[in-house]
């Protein structure tokens, strides 16, 4: 006998009810004018093939650097998220607490974005929802891109830390012994989207020392 439309009593349940169905993650990408845009497009990618709702927000010098360093435009990039929002805007949804979303990647993250962070100081909206990310205890993940750190920046990295976000610099594995740059940022945007127990499955994990 069929029991695959029974309820836990053995009964079927009544016709028109609904049934529980698992809500689709929501994630905050945000792209500043650091180097590295192609780690933030990779994420974009990694989140939309493994069915992630994305809310997209874009300074107006990561549009710049996006130019410089890849072949994409501002549009294709955009076309990649659920939704974009203006920097600007501080009225979009993820600038309240209220709105439900799962997590926030600043990805690349730059020392002035990382500042306003640390400070407080939300004058747009990618520090806005980076604070909201704080202040309701959700899991925020920078891959700050600086080198060398002086004092300020490594101050400011402790203060955002401190105070529950993760600081994740996008530095290389040499163990996976990567053959090109897609191999980096792939490992690179993996262990970030692990920190949000999504698995890209598009790196290789450290299996331990081969026995020769």
């Amino acid at each position: 006998m069929a029991t695959s439309q029974s309820g836990s009593n053995g009964h079927a349940p009544p016709t028109g009810a609904l049934l529980p169905h698992r809500r689709r993650k929501k994630i905050i990408v945000a792209m500043t004018g650091a180097t590295g845009a192609i780690l933030g497009i990779k994420t974009l990618l990694a989140l939309r093939q493994l069915n992630v709702e994305t809310h997209l927000i874009t300074s107006k010098w990561a549009d710049s650097t996006l130019k410089y360093e890849t072949d994409y435009t501002t549009q294709a990039v955009r076309a990649l998220a659920d939704h974009v929002h203006s920097n600007h805007d501080m009225s979009a949804p993820v600038a309240s607490g209220s709105y439900r979303v799962d997590g926030m990647i600043i990805i690349p993250c730059s020392m002035k974005t990382l500042a306003a962070i640390s400070s407080g100081y939300c004058d747009d909206l990618i520090s806005r929802a980076a604070d909201v990310m704080l202040k309701e205890r959700k899991r925020l993940v920078l891959a700050t891109r600086e080198c060398p750190l002086s004092g300020i920046h490594i101050k400011n990295m402790a203060t955002v830390t401190q105070n529950g976000g993760i600081i994740f610099p996008p530095v290389p594995a040499f163990y996976t012994r990567p053959s090109c740059i897609d191999d980096i940022v792939a490992h690179t945007v993996g262990r970030i989207l692990d920190l949000f127990d999504l698995d890209s499955e598009e790196f290789e994990r450290w299996q331990g020392f081969q026995k020769e």
